[in-house]
């Protein structure tokens, strides 16, 4: 008997079935090749799904992605239902994934001192006419993980709320943040404001077992960190 799927259009069958939902639901590590294939494939024709042609593919390459990324497009446009446009974004999918795997991991940032952090977060902030709020996510390790734009102001301040620093660093699974700022004015000595702000961040940190290390004040004159004034 004739599998069903095989002709039924995926858009019809159980959503924990499809290709993408079950990617979105699973994630992609619970998809075989050929359900990864149809989703660049896209749609297959009237007489067969997407996952059906994907399947025939890697049949004729025996289930062999090395043998499947030396098609040509000629060579994909053989197979009815591929064309030179499906072609080219499998040729091109095949090639990402190629790339990818020649790569090498890159090696985070590590902050050992005020001044690496400093070197990181000063880049377009030193002559920015309007106050930026910044945070430096850190992992373990003390290595970046990215920097964040928390809010922007004017040239006297910006509002800065706690929530939005700590759902950027739970979100990134930091570990420790350094709150960082700029001042254009130029004046380096950190306000009250900018000392309550720091104070209520560490408590916020605190219960949340993500620890500020430090503070920096930006501006054209250099910075000012709070861990090496002590006032953290």
């Amino acid at each position: 008997m004739r599998n069903y799927k095989n002709t039924l259009s995926i858009k019809l069958w159980e959503e924990g079935d499809r290709p993408r939902e079950k990617l979105m639901l699973h994630g992609k590590e619970t998809l075989s090749n050929s359900e990864l294939l149809s989703i660049i494939i896209g749609s297959g024709t009237k007489d067969e799904s997407a996952l059906s042609l994907a399947q025939r593919i890697l049949q004729a390459c025996e289930n062999n992605l090395l043998m499947l990324g030396k098609l040509n497009i000629q060579e994909f446009k053989k197979f009815k239902g591929i064309g030179q446009v499906k072609a080219i974004n499998i040729i091109a999918a095949l090639e990402l994934g190629r790339r990818r795997e020649s790569s090498q991991p890159i090696e985070k940032q590590k902050i050992t001192s005020s001044n690496d952090a400093f070197n990181i977060l000063k880049v377009g902030m030193e002559d920015l006419r309007k106050e930026v709020f910044k945070i430096l996510l850190l992992n373990r390790n003390h290595r970046v993980i990215r920097q964040v734009i928390i809010s922007q102001g004017g040239i006297a301040g910006t509002v800065v709320d706690p929530k939005v620093v700590f759902k950027s660093a739970l979100d990134q699974e930091a570990s420790s943040i350094i709150l960082c700022h700029n001042h254009p004015s130029g004046n380096l000595k950190p306000s009250q404001a900018d000392i309550d702000i720091t104070k209520k961040l560490i408590k916020s940190g605190t219960m949340l077992d993500i620890k500020v290390l430090d503070h920096l004040i930006i501006s054209e004159h250099g910075y000012y960190s709070f861990a090496d004034e002590g006032k953290l």
